[in-house]
């Protein structure tokens, strides 16, 4: 048989298109053609699953003219994980295994030189893609098999080796090392969670693993800031911490984490979607499934593109699409160039992220939770008593200005923090409140929200639009009162209007009321509080 085909998978952001790989085995001069809008990475493949072929002590058809097609041709097609599936139609076109062996699969992976198959990025939405079209059958690299398996309903078998593919299509044993397994997984409840034996890991799961051990009882006094930080939990508003260096800001963003509750099952498989795009879940074994909210904290000399995703050739997720149904946390906000902090606008309102270039346009999801951390002038020693600051008035208007009133008006609490007194050093810190405590607040009044939320696309109040709030839960006049006589006056926005009711409804719901009263609604404009102008 001279001409043969099968599956692989061209992904778009974090979306998955599949793609007819046909070989062609003609007569003629001998060459070797990709067609099919291949980038450089791709294609280079041919001199990969030469090699590899070569050396696994398969044939290669160096008589041949192989002309190898990547189907749509209109869809740009990127990186190495089509080696698998190219090295397979050729195989199948030269007579080496079966007819028909490989058109009902979808196979992912890159070959090294010397015929291993290794590990490549996107393999879950890859996999979800050829769920999608329905394919029930998937080869990977048996790294990325547990991985493969988080998609319900599709068989995966993990391969090694090149000569193990050729083996599984002839129904022989491997020749070389223990087969790996067949996984057919149809419910998500079956597979290992992080955390539990044999999971696997990597230096971000390590890194979350550390901030979900630490301990709101750590933090030293700031009572109105522990608060407010249980309030941004319970809802998913973002926060503004404004203070001295040493008052405790950054520990308690690191702290937030652990008061979140855990990931549904939706939320896990969109976010290790993300996270498996960008190449940053564990190889170690087990399962990679991400059931904790991440927790993502760039330097302030990060980029455009590490914020919001980008690339000059592969177009990858930034920080804020790796925080997804997580916190992003920003520390010494006002260094941040003033372009990366504007380009955070767009998804706190939208929930995602679209990156254009000439050749293509994807979209990242990006439903994060915003912490922003700020020193109240450049030398960060304003007081309440100015003691040592020597900043004059004028360079502290100028250094908090580098946040944008568009984008302080998307922050929903604010917190202006003194210095840790002599006092909060030497108190009992038997008497302080721990995350455990904390967290199960934040859960119940979770659970209120989502009784609440029933039926509907929203798992937190942060995320109800305005116009909702005002058709479904409309609050009555002597509540929000006072919010609207400050919209009148010109202190607050229409959009900030919505966010303090939705505030207001986060406190109800950690009261346990069943609305907000006037009360809340004053509380929730007091702590949205103003840096440096009323928005």
């Amino acid at each position: 048989m001279a001409l043969a085909r099968t599956h692989g998978v061209a992904l778009v952001g974090v979306d998955g298109h599949l793609v007819d790989v046909e070989a062609d085995l003609g007569q003629g001069v001998p060459s070797y053609a990709l067609v099919g809008l291949p980038d450089t990475s791709l294609s280079e493949s041919r001199d990969r699953v030469r090699a590899a072929l070569v050396n696994s002590g398969l044939r290669w058809p160096a008589t041949r003219r192989v002309t190898v097609n990547l189907s749509p041709a209109s869809l740009p097609k990127r990186g190495s994980s089509f080696d698998l599936a190219i090295a397979a139609a050729i195989l199948e076109a030269q007579g080496d295994v079966p007819p028909g062996a490989f058109w009902q699969a979808v196979l992912v992976g890159e070959l090294g030189l010397d015929g291993r198959v290794r590990s490549v990025r996107g393999v879950l939405p890859s996999v979800a893609a050829a769920a999608r079209a329905g394919v029930r059958s998937v080869v990977v690299p048996a790294a990325d098999a547990a991985e493969a398996a988080l998609v319900p309903g599709v068989q995966v078998t993990g391969v090694s080796t090149v000569r193990e593919l050729v083996a599984r299509a002839r129904g022989e044993e491997p020749p070389e090392g223990p087969a790996a397994d067949v996984v057919r997984l149809d419910d998500l409840d079956r597979l290992d969670r992080p955390g539990e034996a044999g999971s696997s890991t990597s230096a971000a799961d390590d890194r979350l693993e550390d901030l979900h051990r630490v301990d709101l009882a750590d933090v030293l006094g700031q009572a109105t800031a522990r608060y407010l930080l249980e309030v941004a939990a319970a809802g998913g508003h973002h926060l503004l911490m404004l203070g001295p260096p040493g008052a405790g800001k950054t520990m308690l963003a690191e702290r937030l984490p652990g008061l979140l509750p855990a990931l549904d099952d939706q939320a896990a498989l969109e976010v290790t979607t993300v996270h498996s795009v960008a190449g940053t879940l564990g190889r170690a074994g087990g399962t990679p499934l991400l059931t904790r909210p991440p927790f993502q904290s760039p330097h302030h000399t990060a980029s455009v593109p590490a914020i919001v995703g980008g690339g000059s050739h592969v177009l990858r997720p930034g920080a804020a699409s790796l925080a997804h149904r997580g916190v992003l946390f920003l520390d010494e906000a006002p260094e941040f160039a003033p372009g990366v902090l504007d380009a955070l606008r767009e998804p706190l309102e939208s929930g995602e992220i679209t990156v254009a270039r000439l050749a293509a346009q994807v979209r990242f999801p990006a439903r994060f939770q915003l912490v922003l951390a700020a020193n109240a002038c450049p030398c960060g020693l304003a007081t309440e008593r100015d003691a040592a600051c020597s900043c004059t008035p004028m360079a502290r208007i100028r250094y908090l200005g580098r946040l944008s009133g568009p984008l302080l008006d998307r922050v929903d609490l604010r917190i202006e923090m003194r210095a840790a007194s002599r006092a909060d050093l030497h108190g009992d810190p038997a008497g302080a409140e721990g995350t455990a405590a904390v967290a199960a607040r934040v859960l119940a009044a979770r659970g209120r929200m989502a009784a609440r939320l029933a039926g509907t696309p929203w798992r937190v109040n942060a995320e109800v639009p305005g116009h909702v709030l005002r058709r479904e839960w409309r609050l009555p006049w002597d509540v929000v009162a006072e919010a609207e006589q400050r919209l009148d006056r010109g202190g607050l926005t229409a959009r900030g209007v919505d966010r303090v009711v939705r505030v207001a409804w986060t406190l109800a719901d950690l009261a346990g009321r069943d609305r907000p009263d006037a009360d809340d609604v004053r509380v929730a404009l007091d702590s949205r509080g103003s840096t440096r102008r009323a928005a």
